[in-house]
């Protein structure tokens, strides 16, 4: 099984993503099924397209992370999404 880091970059630009309201809250966004090892091994947790963080990408972090008991990357996923859903409360 590949091994797999938080990046701590991509935790601060969601972060800012958020701050600046850069997120959509209902979307269709699941997990890649099917792609090719070499395609997704090293991004393969996504949150968002480049310009807008998904809820539903995080949630999709989360789940995949917590299935494949990737603690340290479960962990900053919950964070983020607790983090977005304070201040869209």
């Amino acid at each position: 099984m590949a091994a797999y880091t938080v990046n701590d970059v991509a935790v601060r630009h969601a972060k800012r993503l958020i701050d600046a309201r850069q997120y959509v809250l209902r979307s269709r966004f699941g997990l890649t099924e099917g792609a090719p090892d070499d395609a997704k091994a090293r991004y393969a947790f996504v949150y968002g397209d480049f310009r807008r963080l998904h809820r539903m990408g995080l949630i999709a972090c989360h789940y995949r992370a917590a299935e494949w008991r990737h603690k340290e990357i479960e962990l900053a996923a919950h964070q983020l999404l607790q983090y977005l859903d304070q201040r869209t409360a």
